[in-house]
């Protein structure tokens, strides 16, 4: 399956369920970056040399980052969900129907309600 890392900011419940569905998640806090306030530009760096995909709410900010260079592990950015099982639902839904997260960009969207 997926390795992915987890942002600062991403919930650690949707990871908890993607390591259910037998995703590889790394976390900032297990990666042992928890309240340092690392800049993204670092996190994508960091994710990237561990093979990783980004996981995170901070869509702005990573989108910008993905088009300035598309050199990266891969960028999964979301909205916030209080639905957690739901969250990690849409990625795993994505994730195994994406040959290829590296140099892309994915979108998970929380549906209108």
């Amino acid at each position: 399956m997926a390795r992915l890392y987890a942002d600062e900011d991403f919930g650690y419940p949707v990871v908890e369920l993607l390591r259910g569905l037998g995703h590889d998640v790394d976390t900032a806090l297990e990666a042992g970056f928890a309240n340092q306030k690392l800049s993204d530009a670092f996190v994508l760096a960091f994710s990237t040399s561990e093979r990783r995909c980004v996981l995170t709410f901070n869509r702005r900010d990573y989108i910008r980052l993905h088009r300035r260079s598309t050199q990266h592990g891969g960028i999964i950015v979301c909205t916030r969900d209080d639905d957690s099982a739901a969250l990690a639902t849409r990625i795993h839904q994505l994730l195994t129907t994406t040959a290829d997260l590296e140099q892309q960009l994915f979108r998970v969207i929380r549906p209108s309600r």
